[in-house]
């Protein structure tokens, strides 16, 4: 599995989420093509053998062209959700990658600036397939898109991406993000970019909701492993495991890319109260 920011390779950052309608595990992966990245699908019933079900589509949204954009770090929530109109339906969660939302390009302006939330942000469409089906060839397009998070704070000044599938807590729907800034102290020849992690609490009721957001990293590069690599600097979650078979059900391991070229694993223990001073993601946010 390769996780994280530069490898020009077929298909990469694979999430694998089994949806309890279907009775399926369904596989979300980055697949690139002379269009450029765009999310992909495939089915499986055991985890061995795959069903490819071509690339997401997506309807448009106030005159946003989701499938004329570049998509990555996708990922699918495992039970029905209800749509902003009350239906259940399969959601996801998606980062459209408009043109001069990359890293790379938000890095070339001012350190204060205003965020572009119709471009910036981490996106949630609702699938209107029928959920009780069994025999599946491919999925619908995505519609109901709503806008669920922007960068907010200095860690993920440059951009904010998906991470882990949504887990569901006391707290609500858990996942674990990524988020990109400069290098403080940039070595000589390496990448000038930090990937760190950071923790969001969405409502179970209504996943558009942010309940909670961490204001620091939960997970940053420390780690030699982490620090040098084929990209240097790099923390990638894509992976997420709670321990329900040892009883721990506020434990989960996450499973991560490490400078692009290794993978670790982290523990993640929730607290009996959530950490004061969240952020939520104000609409008119700078970072």
């Amino acid at each position: 599995m390769s996780c994280g920011p530069a490898a020009a390779v077929a298909a990469r950052t694979p999430r694998i989420t089994f949806v309890e309608p279907l009775q399926r595990y369904i596989m979300t992966y980055t697949a690139f093509s002379t269009r450029g990245p765009r999310i992909a699908l495939a089915l499986s019933k055991d985890l061995f053998h795959w069903n490819r079900l071509g690339l997401a589509t997506f309807g448009p949204y106030q005159g946003i062209e989701f499938d004329d954009v570049d998509d990555k770090d996708a990922s699918l929530f495992p039970v029905a959700i209800h749509n902003p109109s009350g239906h259940p339906e399969l959601a996801i969660l998606h980062r459209p990658l408009f043109p001069g939302t990359r890293p790379e390009e938000t890095a070339c302006q001012p350190t204060s600036r205003k965020v572009d939330l119709d471009r910036e942000s981490i996106w949630i469409s609702y699938c209107p397939m029928a959920l009780e089906s069994r025999e599946l060839s491919r999925l619908g397009k995505f519609f109901s898109h709503h806008r669920l998070a922007a960068p907010v704070s200095p860690w993920e000044r440059l951009k904010i991406g998906g991470g882990t599938p949504p887990v569901l807590t006391r707290y609500g729907w858990l996942i674990i993000y990524h988020g990109v800034k400069e290098m403080e102290q940039p070595r000589k020849n390496e990448h000038q970019l930090c990937y760190s992690a950071g923790v969001m609490i969405l409502s179970k009721e209504h996943p558009q909701v942010i309940d909670y957001r961490s204001v620091e990293p939960v997970l940053t590069p420390e780690l030699p492993q982490e620090c040098s690599g084929t990209v240097a600097n790099v923390v990638f979650p894509t992976g997420i495991d709670r321990s329900d078979d040892l009883g721990s059900p506020d434990r989960f391991d996450v499973y991560y890319g490490m400078a692009d070229k290794r993978i670790g694993a982290a523990r993640l223990d929730l607290p009996n109260v959530l950490p004061l001073g969240g952020v939520a993601d104000p609409p008119e946010a700078k970072v």
